[in-house]
């Protein structure tokens, strides 16, 4: 993550300055993963919207490759719905301020800073996706809240996005022990693969009605960004990320079907405050152990090792070297809710492509939709009363097994002719491309499964479940 704003105007920082006003100084949480209700489209040719997940999975999967960062109490819970969008991700309501005021927040996994469009004059460019107004973006409005305040430069947590090195930058602070002077921690500016977003860090109230409230939570106050509908709030495991700030013992979600996307279906994501560590597992869950990458630039990612992929009952001979991070931090999987697409390095790509062109081998492939979908292998199955694929399972350390259901890993395109591998790689064979999580889980393949990141005992779970 690029935490600086070195090409921040000064035109646009007089714009946050002017905007940002005022006007005074173990529980189970409950939310749901909720879509924003827009009429606007900026699309409805199904191959271009493909196309466009397609191109954003590989994006961000360059992005999160190339990453840049930087006593027992009772535990209790707070839920709050998730809800599916056609731009591919999964949405939740959070409230921040005094009074709360609430916003939809894609929920990400791969990244740690919450962030929600700020001020009335947020400004998003190329925001026109599907069911998306961008004139229409809900905004959070600094000077109606009481509880509000700028981050100072040599707050603590100012140096959670920009390192300790932050306050040789801090030269207008008289006091050197000023916790919060007056001068402001800089601008910050992060990347998500195509999209951007830029402004200034707040301290403000997360509430989760009707009686629990965390004070003095980071979260970004953007007022420009680039390609992102919603603002986003970060799962990731760096100190800024909402696990962190809120002390998590886990967290849990079940992702609804993508036939779902816009509509008013959702399910429920739980977050477990306090902290304790109980270690009961589950019944019925298939649990293996996190790890952190060798490369400090790769800690924020929720690591898992697999042990091998089985397309039907073939194995596929990926070396096993791919699936474990080298001292460079290079290779591994990584799960990311803020990808539509389960992301491969082409060389696994490619073994895992094969496979399945050799047991699907009685179908025609169907260049042409490959070529404007920017999916493969697609295959024709007209003509076929009965389709036959094999199935598709990652196996991880542990023993665990995620035997993918069909509609996660192969989806009809168009017309019902013509199902596609929805599994994105990179077009070349650069080594530029390479580096980082050699598989990147998204949330496509995630669908209907409970999936639990239980951080207390540093492991990640799932199961096959009915989302709904």
């Amino acid at each position: 993550m690029d935490s600086s704003l070195p090409f921040f105007s000064f035109v646009s920082f007089l714009i946050i300055s002017a905007t940002l006003l005022f006007t005074a100084t173990a529980d189970t949480i409950k939310v749901s993963l909720s879509p924003s209700h827009h009429h606007h489209s900026s699309s409805s040719d199904p191959y271009q919207i493909l196309n466009n997940l397609a191109t954003s999975s590989v994006a961000r999967a360059h992005h999160l490759k190339h990453h840049n960062p930087k006593t027992n109490i009772t535990s209790s819970f707070l839920k709050t719905p998730l809800f599916p969008h056609g731009y591919g991700g999964y949405t939740v309501s959070l409230s921040f301020g005094t009074p709360p005021q609430t916003l939809s927040f894609i929920m990400d996994t791969g990244s740690s800073l919450s962030w929600f469009p700020c001020t009335s004059r947020y400004l998003c460019s190329q925001c026109a996706f599907p069911n998306v107004d961008p004139s229409k973006i809900l905004t959070f409005s600094p000077n109606l809240s009481s509880s509000g305040k700028l981050v100072g430069c040599r707050n603590p947590k100012c140096n959670w996005l920009f390192g300790p090195n932050v306050e040789s930058r801090c030269q207008d602070c008289d006091d050197p022990t000023s916790k919060n002077c007056n001068q402001t921690c800089p601008p910050y500016l992060i990347q998500y693969g195509l999209g951007s977003t830029g402004g200034l860090l707040l301290l403000e109230n997360l509430v989760f009605p009707p009686h629990k409230t965390f004070q003095d939570f980071l979260v970004g106050c953007s007022i420009v960004s680039t390609r992102q509908p919603a603002g986003i709030v970060g799962f990731g495991r760096s100190p800024e990320s909402l696990p962190s700030q809120l002390h998590l013992n886990k967290f849990s979600y079940c992702l609804v079907s993508r036939r779902f996307d816009d509509t008013k279906v959702s399910s429920n994501m739980l977050l477990e405050t306090g902290s304790g560590s109980n270690d009961t597992k589950i019944p019925g869950l298939g649990y293996t152990p996190f790890y952190k990458n060798p490369n400090p630039a790769f800690h924020e990612f929720y690591y898992v090792t697999i042990g091998k992929i089985l397309v039907g009952n073939k194995q596929v001979k990926v070396p096993s070297s791919t699936f474990v991070p080298g001292p460079d931090g290079n290779g591994g999987t990584i799960i990311d809710s803020g990808s539509t697409f389960t992301f491969m390095e082409r060389p696994v790509f490619e073994l895992v492509s094969k496979e399945f062109e050799k047991q699907m081998g009685n179908y025609s492939r169907a260049r042409e939709v490959e070529d404007i979908s920017g999916l493969a292998p697609c295959f024709n199955v007209s003509g076929h009363r009965l389709m036959d694929v094999p199935e598709m399972s990652f196996y991880f350390n542990g023993g665990a097994k995620m035997g993918l259901p069909l509609a996660n890993y192969f989806s009809i395109v168009g017309d019902d002719n013509v199902v596609c591998l929805m599994i994105v790689t990179d077009k070349g064979v650069s080594e530029g491309a390479r580096g980082g999580p050699a598989i990147i889980l998204g949330n496509f393949q995630q669908q209907n499964y409970y999936i639990e990141f239980d951080l207390a005992n540093n492991r990640f779970g799932f199961a096959k479940r009915n989302c709904i």
